[in-house]
């Protein structure tokens, strides 16, 4: 049969390609962000008693009451903005709801910003709807945004532009000034802004998120996502979720309805208590055990001669390795692989260029017994 031309747009993710490799060599997998740690017992036991209540059948599309009234709650906790349950559709991970945002708020051709080094699901689900990836590179080690530069790919047909905030995998935290920057230029050049806000509650040293939905410039126009696979650590219940304007999410809804019907309904339950019981000490000693992580793992890299990029946000490290035998990113990570059996990402999954092509990218979020026999073995590379 042949395939359509959608088809060929989107290709297998440089993560699950290292993460097959590092499963043959029976290695300790840095690639892929799974965040296997222990999951609170609040959130299994909330799932289990649905279960056992039977909230088992079909939810509504736009997600348990009990769970968007919830998410509703932390944003007023966290971020002491007063959204309306309405204002939230539950989907199958911030992937979905992205998904269907896209599908809902974009139309083929329009052109949509991206920040590099990117996320590849973002790029990918632009280039399955029919959109026009562009692209403004912030620089390493800081990772500053240069407006500059934002200016210059505006064309016509820009339609909007995607954050990650804090970002996988720079580990860049975007300031309230530059939040406030790109709100401005958002307003001037009547742009949507995507802002994937799934690692808000891994930050370090000084850094504070802010939510765009805090900036007056930017309320009306973004769609907020975020979800609980890593905060919770619960990547394979597949729950994310959006927060816009009320009717944004009627549209999406529909689009919900059609791909992924609703989000599993006892899962549902276990996020909503998890949301509901966990007081700020999970949070805060969240933050803390990964900023560890990430003290460890960065300290290990330079022992080894390799130059990361210190993160603020998420639970990423991007590293040069330049020194590291090989002619590209994938030769680089495949060298790093083979004589320590730590798995990486290779950079130029993360830019649409050669950019990356001396950079790999290392997931620190791992039990701490794991990732200290990671460090050892990466020290090896010295």
């Amino acid at each position: 049969m042949k395939l359509s031309q959608r088809s060929g747009t989107i290709a297998q993710s440089e993560i699950r390609s290292m993460t097959r490799a590092c499963n043959a060599l029976g290695g300790i997998n840095m690639a892929q962000g799974v965040c296997d740690l222990e999951i609170p017992s609040e959130v299994i036991n909330g799932a289990k008693t649905a279960m056992d209540k039977g909230i088992n059948i079909y939810t509504p599309t736009e997600g348990l009451p009990r769970l968007r009234k919830a998410i509703a709650d932390k944003m007023e906790r966290f971020y002491n903005l007063k959204i309306i349950p309405e204002q939230v559709l539950v989907s199958d991970g911030a992937t979905g709801a992205f998904y269907t945002a896209c599908l809902t708020l974009l139309n083929p051709l329009d052109e949509v910003i991206l920040f590099e080094p990117y996320y590849g699901y973002h790029r990918s689900t632009l280039l399955s709807v029919g959109a026009v990836p562009t692209y403004v590179r912030l620089e390493s080690p800081q990772w500053r945004l240069e407006m500059g530069v934002l200016e210059s790919v505006i064309t016509p047909k820009t339609r909007a532009m995607v954050l990650c905030n804090p970002a996988n995998p720079s580990g860049k935290v975007f300031s309230r000034e530059e939040l406030e920057e790109i709100g401005a230029f958002a307003e001037r050049h009547d742009l949507i802004v995507f802002s994937d806000e799934m690692y808000e509650h891994f930050l370090y040293d000084d850094a504070v998120h802010v939510t765009a939905l805090s900036i007056p410039s930017l309320k009306n126009r973004c769609v907020v996502l975020s979800g609980f696979s890593k905060v919770f650590s619960i990547t394979g219940w597949r729950l994310g979720y959006a927060i816009t304007a009320t009717e944004v999410i009627e549209a999406m809804a529909q689009y919900n309805d059609l791909i992924y019907v609703c989000a599993p309904a006892p899962l549902q339950i276990g996020a909503a208590v998890g949301l509901e019981e966990l007081g700020d000490e999970y949070y805060i000693e969240l933050a803390r055990i990964h900023q560890i992580k990430r003290d460890l793992f960065c300290d290990a890299l330079r022992e080894a001669g390799l130059n990361p990029s210190i993160p603020r946000g998420a639970y990423y490290v991007m590293s040069d390795v330049s020194d590291i035998m090989g002619t590209d990113d994938f030769e680089k990570a495949m060298m790093i692989l083979e004589k320590t059996g730590v798995a990486s990402v290779p950079g130029r999954a993360f830019y649409h260029d050669d950019a990356g092509k001396n950079m790999v990218r290392f997931c620190y979020s791992k039990p701490l017994d794991i990732l200290k026999e990671a460090a050892e073995r990466i020290r090896k590379l010295r």
